[in-house]
């Protein structure tokens, strides 16, 4: 967007079904395993780019060997430097031990990183300090081997807080207030209460503690252990664990909100959030990456023996469709064609906008990532101009002469690159009015693509703050002296909060919402912003399962187009020459397009978890009362 916003993580599981031997005589490598790992991160690095982790687990290792390694990297290039760390530390093994280069079995027993369950984790921070501590995966500590837990994940909870309490309910007590570590010890509570009942049992049927230890791993039943801990759990999740003997597990939230995919075949499982990384680096068709359904898991045990399972009661399928949107790679064949068609949907809004003169409108888009919707859009206004050829063509008949068809037909829409994003600028004054005037040069323009007068349609993914487009982009563009700039989004207005990993927090962010409270203060409805504030103050010591979301009454006076027409006015500089229009796509023709991924609460307010609408209504009480912090 060019109005970036955060990412979601990205999670990746691989499950080596063979012995180490078998990839080194196949592929020629026993790191197989860590150079698969290391294609998966890389194909979903588009998810996050502030910090990257990765851990394994090595199978059957004799007690005194180290099973269990995590390396994690807040690096301008984590991926990149995690694998040299690990890189460097298996040269220098084998330069020191050549005897090791052919010798798997020496080579799993001394060099780290190298084993049968791999787990990567690529991390966009939704809050907080962006330091090693927040990087994922996470690592609880035992002696007893089936009580380590490693984990990471593509979430938020809504209810940390809640979670927080429960642990200290229960006696134990949380290094910090962080939905990953009460999730992870959520977990391990559940799982160190199975791990004591299982001891029990085993010590009453003969066995002695040293032989108790791999029979309580064999018989582990991490479903039910799963089951327990995420009963409260109230937010979007894919959440993946690794134990310390092998088992492994991703399991989906209940709602599906956040995105998780599978496949498996005789010598590997891999799950990852996006299916196109699977099949690239797996080199496998469409057809054979399976989404996993929500409130399910996928439980690998360390028999190699894999299921799925349902965990929690899957309730109305809510995936996100930013997900569809922006933040998947287009690469997916499905989102590909989902991309298109929200171009496609939206050109009527447009030929209505520009008078249906597309002999004088240039069409563009910015940023690359809205090449896709791009070219739905054209192709649109291909068929709109095929449609209309024909009818003049037929209209004229026979007697057409070639001059006349060629008139006829030399008309079609004008398409250029535009504006192009200097990616080596970098604006490094953070403070001072001078700024903006570095922020209005990261995007360059293609002189002589416009002519003077033309109208100029420029397709967005998304405006959801609107800055680097009143600052930037529409300055820029107003150079080439169009008549007007329409400036198109393939989502939505964004006019709520998310809580389930997007970086979207505070509602005064806001474009949509800035432009509701202009309209209010012009029509003198702002006693309508003071009820919302006494409606969500009563609800703040309700239970999730009570709240209303009365936000959604701040937009009710207004239609959609008021709010575009207002987002266009706060949008334009005041020192542009052209007219400028802000075009958003409908919800229902979002839901047209992607039609499997419902999930619109930031457009729409439906929230899919309780949390949401608590969330959502602190947000509103935090802009009211001139509080600059999170709802959640």
């Amino acid at each position: 967007m060019s109005d970036a916003i955060k990412h979601e993580c990205g999670i990746s599981v691989i499950r080596l079904l063979k012995p180490l031997e078998y990839y080194k005589k196949k592929y020629g490598t026993a790191f197989y395993g860590v150079n698969k790992m290391y294609l998966m991160m890389e194909k979903q690095h588009n998810r996050g780019q502030d910090g990257a982790g990765f851990a394994s687990i090595k199978l059957d290792v004799a007690p005194g060997e180290r099973y269990m390694s995590r390396v994690r990297s807040i690096a301008q290039q984590p991926i990149q430097d995690i694998f040299a760390q690990i890189n460097d530390r298996i040269n220098t093994t084998l330069q020191e031990h050549p005897e090791y280069v052919d010798d798997v079995a020496a080579q799993k027993r001394n060099i780290p990183y190298i084993g049968e369950v791999l787990l990567g984790h690529v991390r966009y921070g939704t809050f907080g300090k962006n330091s090693i501590e927040s990087v994922h995966p996470f690592l609880r500590q035992n002696n007893w081997m089936h009580r380590n837990i490693i984990v990471a994940g593509n979430f938020n909870m809504t209810n940390v807080h809640e979670l927080f309490d429960n642990l200290i309910q229960i006696g134990q007590h949380p290094k910090e207030m962080a939905d990953t570590v009460t999730v992870m010890e959520k977990i391990g509570h559940f799982l160190d209460d199975a791990v004591a009942k299982l001891y029990k049992q085993i010590k009453k049927e003969g066995y002695t503690k040293q032989e108790a230890s791999p029979i309580i791993a064999e018989r582990l039943k991490l479903h039910k252990i799963l089951r327990r801990a995420a009963k409260n759990w109230d937010g979007g999740y894919a959440m993946a664990g690794l134990l310390g003997h092998g088992d492994a597990f991703v399991l989906r939230d209940p709602a599906g909100i956040r995105p998780a995919y599978y496949y498996q075949d005789d010598e590997v499982v891999v799950v990852a959030s996006e299916r196109p990384a699977i099949q690239t680096v797996f080199n496998v068709p469409f057809e054979e990456v399976k989404e996993l359904d929500p409130g399910h898991a996928i439980i690998i045990k360390k028999d190699g023996s894999s299921a799925v399972t349902e965990i929690l009661e899957p309730v109305e399928r809510k995936a996100c469709s930013f997900e569809r949107i922006y933040f998947s790679r287009g690469s997916d064949k499905e989102i590909y064609e989902e991309r298109k068609k929200l171009g496609r949907l939206l050109f009527p809004q447009i030929l209505k906008s520009i008078d249906h003169d597309i002999k004088n409108s240039v069409f563009s888009y910015i940023p690359n990532t809205a090449e896709t919707s791009f070219f739905g859009m054209v192709r649109e206004a291909q068929n709109y101009m095929n449609k209309r050829k024909e009818e003049q063509i037929l209209a004229i008949g026979s007697k057409i002469t070639s001059e006349e068809l060629h008139e006829i037909l030399e008309v079609r829409p004008r398409i250029e690159k535009v504006a192009i994003k200097d990616a080596k600028l970098r604006t490094f004054i953070t403070q001072d009015s001078s700024r903006d005037d570095l922020v209005a040069h990261v995007y360059d323009i293609s002189y002589g693509s416009v002519k003077k007068g033309d109208n100029l349609v420029i397709i967005d993914d998304s405006i959801v703050r609107g800055t680097t487009l009143k600052k930037s982009i529409l300055r820029i563009l107003d150079r080439l002296s169009p008549k007007k700039i329409i400036v198109v989004s393939s989502a939505p207005q964004i006019r709520y909060p998310d809580c389930y990993g997007i970086d979207m927090a505070k509602l005064e962010d806001f474009i949509a919402f800035k432009a509701a409270l202009a309209l209010h203060e012009e029509r003198l409805t702002m006693n309508i912003v003071d009820d919302i504030y006494d409606k969500c103050l009563k609800q703040v010591n309700n239970k999730d399962t009570d709240v209303i979301n009365y936000v959604r009454e701040f937009y009710a006076p207004f239609t959609a187009e008021e709010i575009s027409a207002k987002i266009g006015e706060l949008l334009s500089p005041e020192d542009i020459n052209a007219e400028v229009e802000i075009i958003y796509q409908t919800v229902e023709a979002l839901h047209e397009a992607c039609p499997d991924n419902l999930g619109d609460w930031y457009f729409t307010g439906h929230y899919p978890t309780p949390g949401g609408n608590r969330v959502v209504n602190r947000a509103f009480i935090n802009f009211y009362e001139g509080k600059s912090e999170r709802a959640y």
